[in-house]
């Protein structure tokens, strides 16, 4: 039976967008992997083009509110920054919470070279995460 995973963050634009290319990447058919955020913010371009530069397409995601999903049982609810787990909504199911905090690759400042190495670094650690998720779980 193919599993349902929730990946969540603050706004939908970053980190969860990448985890669920990554986990979609490394599980392929073993889950049904969607992200949100308590808010909802549109995909950053710059993490389709840090994904597209690992040979992972996310330009067709969508930044999806976590009230979209409230009808799913989900197996997995992956928390991917602080705030997104204080300010998680209550799931009546009986979901494993893993909770891991990635910085805010939306934040960094700089040139654009500089803030495009920042969402690099932190997709590595996203991708390392999700990889060894993979791994554990499945």
């Amino acid at each position: 039976m193919t599993k349902n995973i929730l990946v969540l963050c603050t706004g939908n634009s970053c980190r969860s967008q990448i985890a669920e290319g990554y986990l979609k990447y490394f599980l392929d058919d073993k889950a049904s992997i969607h992200s949100a955020g308590i808010e909802t913010h549109g995909v950053n371009p710059r993490a389709i083009i840090t994904m597209k530069e690992d040979g992972i397409d996310i330009s067709n995601h969508t930044s999806n509110h976590v009230d979209e999903y409230q009808n799913i049982d989900f197996d997995f609810v992956i928390t991917v920054c602080d705030n997104a787990k204080e300010r998680c909504p209550f799931f009546p199911s009986k979901a494993h919470k893993i909770h891991q905090n990635f910085n805010d690759p939306a934040k960094a400042t700089g040139t654009e070279e500089e803030i495009l190495q920042e969402f690099r670094t932190v997709r590595q650690t996203i991708k390392e995460f999700c990889e060894q998720f993979a791994k554990d779980n499945f």
